[in-house]
């Protein structure tokens, strides 16, 4: 049924007019592969519940709810994309409100957004790009284990944590690493425009800032929280149906991402959780 028409039959049956409607998609966890708690967002993942976001009939806007510290910066750039397509084709525009954290890749989701908005005491920023290990090499000396590699390509085994470390490979990582870095500077550049405050110096090179930092350098937009710009914006009979990506009945019950759990993914959920932990603890959370 048409909205007119429906808002014709309400008012016929003596209902109050319907408010305006927003809906809001939470972006919430380490962007990247998935967990045993199916934490990590991929486009994968998100893409139904943004076509879902997009597709609500009568919306003014679409709400982005973030609280990410970072991830994949493959990931964060899809999912951004995604989003920006979506507004173009829906012709919405699209709030983006920081909640704990949105850093670095959880930056870059927020750069999606037409605004953004956070409070005062959120952590902003992180616009840079991070490679980080362990090296075992003389750790497995002292215990008189030898290391024994062999490749088809002289570069295959790069940074073997197991083994001295290379200068060639170094020198290679830290260019890969200043090339993604150039494409994330680029996002923030294209997306704030006019409206940054600092130069690039400041801006770039991974430093973090409050919500009051952040909206000092024109990084975000206003300082506020979902429900109250939104309802300063639309009113206060505003609706703000959550959107969220459709599980079985069974990944529900069980809290699981719907993968067959064995020893080797089950350890490997344990590291991932780990470092997911150790991700969230910069940002003292």
């Amino acid at each position: 049924m048409a909205d007119g028409r429906l808002d014709r039959w309400r008012a016929r049956l003596g209902l109050p007019p319907r408010g305006p409607v927003v809906p809001v998609l939470r972006l919430v966890g380490v962007i990247g592969g998935p967990s045993v708690r199916g934490t990590g967002m991929s486009l994968h993942g998100l893409n139904p519940a943004l076509e879902r976001a997009f597709k609500v009939r009568g919306a003014k806007a679409v709400a982005l709810a973030i609280n990410c510290p970072g991830g994949s910066p493959v990931q964060s750039a899809l999912i951004a994309e995604r989003i920006r397509a979506l507004a173009a084709d829906k012709q919405l525009p699209v709030l983006a409100f920081i909640e704990d954290v949105g850093a670095s890749g959880g930056y870059w989701l927020a750069l999606a957004a037409d605004e953004i908005f956070a409070d005062a005491r959120s952590i902003v920023g992180s616009v840079g790009v991070i490679h980080a290990g362990f090296g075992f090499d003389e750790a497995i000396a002292r215990l008189g284990i030898e290391r024994r590699v062999h490749t088809a390509g002289a570069r295959k085994a790069l940074l073997d944590p197991f083994r001295p470390q290379d200068p060639e490979d170094v020198a290679r990582l830290k260019a890969l690493l200043e090339e993604i870095h150039a494409g994330f500077k680029a996002q923030v550049r294209e997306r704030r425009g006019q409206r940054l405050e600092a130069s690039d110096a400041e801006l770039f090179e991974g430093q973090i800032w409050s919500g009051q930092g952040a909206l000092a350098l024109g990084l975000i937009d206003g300082l506020g929280s979902l429900h109250g710009v939104l309802k300063a914006r639309y009113g206060d009979k505003v609706r703000l149906p959550q959107i969220t990506a459709a599980r079985f009945w069974w990944q529900r019950r069980l809290g699981i991402g719907g993968r067959r759990l064995d020893a080797g993914t089950i350890a490997t959920d344990v590291l991932d959780s780990l470092a997911e932990r150790a991700l969230w603890a910069r940002y003292g959370l």
